[in-house]
């Protein structure tokens, strides 16, 4: 009779994960390794080398115990593998981390690992050993940025070390254990041949979005979640002056703005004893006096919404932020609500006015139904009719069909109106086709 422990043939296909046994075994060889190696001595060593090493270590351990450990050699190579991103990474995160296809991780309590690749979410064959192995991974990223998370303060923000942005809340406010979130983004980042051979922009509207930084126009980027905002941001970033001072803000930096000059500026949450808070708002005041050339805020989503604006309207052309809006008429409407909630009272239509005056282009993104991100829409902002902010839609997608294999098909349209930003662009020496803009041309 086979005693040996196949675990590769012990997957349940409902819930996808492996039988208790597994789970018991490899606490059992990590504790073991523990208690072999002193770890204090990582930082001493490179990553390859420490792998090496432990590598070299859990052999030995399984070879010490393979009376009680009947593996074969993938199973050893896996078991050793997962020991390895415990010592020196996020366990059951790890692999999902080292995969560029990966663009977010999302764990529902310790049984299920979601990821999304390709704009579609799929169900993993990863998961924690139970609630304490999760909450270990998740203390492990949150103290490693000087934050905390807890009973007293269930709720967290933090980073990685590559820029991915972690998000976990734990009981009691999640009912079930502790969740985790991950926004990965690119350790290359991405260009905008990138996003015209995706599809998300024609060439000729990317020839726009160019303009439109080159020629310091304020822009307003509006999107749902997931939507592709921050992608977009970095992307047109890109065409901003060298010799421009640049200052960003943001509640857990993203950006990756390839100038040299460039100031980072990032939000702190309050300490154990509730003091401390630095706020959106407290650092675009402070930017203020920091001489920038251009001001971008990640996102605004508070009473610095209304310091943007002030910043855009006193003479930091160029500036850029994104804000959560399904249409860039949504977009206006909540940074109205955003101001009007900080308790300024300022006047609706003098508030209005004053948004008019501060941004020139509202760029709408959206993520499709197959996965796909686009430009959906290009705005300008050409003033006041009453009491209402006049948009003129320069650029749309029209969606055709979907053709067999599930992927949406359409095309950018342009809507026949010369935008009043050209005198900017030409002011800036951007050259741009006249003809692109003939009503109902297919770019």
């Amino acid at each position: 009779m086979n005693d040996r422990l196949d675990f590769s043939q012990h997957i349940d296909e409902n819930q996808r994960y492996f039988p208790e046994e597994y789970f018991e075994l490899k606490t059992k060889i990590h504790e073991q390794l523990l208690e072999t190696v002193d770890l204090s001595i990582i930082e001493d060593y490179s990553p390859t080398t420490l792998r090496a090493e432990l590598k070299t270590l859990l052999q030995g351990i399984l070879r010490d115990n393979g009376h009680s450990v009947p593996l074969n050699s993938l199973e050893r190579e896996r078991l050793i593998a997962e020991i390895q991103d415990e010592v020196l990474g996020l366990g059951p995160l790890e692999p999902f981390l080292q995969d560029p296809t990966v663009s977010d991780i999302l764990v529902n309590t310790y049984r299920q690992i979601y990821v999304e690749r390709f704009g579609k979410l799929e169900l993993t064959e990863g998961r924690f050993k139970d609630d304490a192995h999760l909450m270990k991974i998740i203390d492990k990223i949150v103290s490693s940025v000087g934050r905390r998370v807890d009973e007293s303060s269930p709720m967290v923000d933090a980073r990685l070390a590559d820029g991915s942005r972690v998000n976990a809340i734990i009981p009691p406010l999640a009912i079930d254990g502790p969740i985790l979130s991950i926004r990965r983004f690119a350790v290359e980042a991405m260009e905008m041949n990138d996003l015209i051979t995706s599809g998300s922009v024609s060439p000729e509207i990317a020839e726009i979005l160019k303009g439109i930084v080159k020629s310091q126009l304020n822009v307003l980027i509006s999107g749902g979640t997931g939507s592709g905002k921050t992608t977009l941001l970095n992307v047109i970033s890109k065409y901003i002056s060298g010799d421009e001072r640049i200052v960003t803000i943001e509640d857990s930096a993203e950006l990756q703005l390839q100038q040299e000059h460039v100031v980072r500026l990032e939000t702190r949450p309050p300490n154990t004893e509730g003091r401390g808070e630095v706020t959106q708002r407290q650092l675009v005041i402070n930017s203020l006096r920091m001489r920038p050339d251009r001001i971008i805020v990640g996102e605004v989503r508070g009473k610095e919404s209304f310091d943007m604006l002030q910043a855009m309207n006193t003479g930091h052309d160029g500036s850029l932020t994104t804000i959560h809006a399904n249409s860039p008429r949504d977009a206006l409407m909540r940074l109205e609500t955003m101001v009007a909630m900080a308790n300024f009272e300022i006047p609706s239509d003098f508030l209005r006015r004053y948004i008019s005056s501060a941004l020139d282009v509202i760029i709408h993104v959206a993520r499709m139904t197959d996965g796909t991100r686009k430009v959906v829409s290009v705005q300008e902002i050409v003033g006041m009719e009453g009491n209402v902010i006049t948009l003129q839609e320069i650029f749309s997608f029209k969606q055709t069909h979907i053709d067999s294999d599930g992927w949406i098909r359409g095309n950018f349209i342009a809507h026949g109106i010369r935008p009043k930003f050209l005198e900017r662009f030409e002011q800036a020496g951007v050259e741009i086709p006249g003809d692109l803009f003939a009503p109902g041309n297919y770019i």
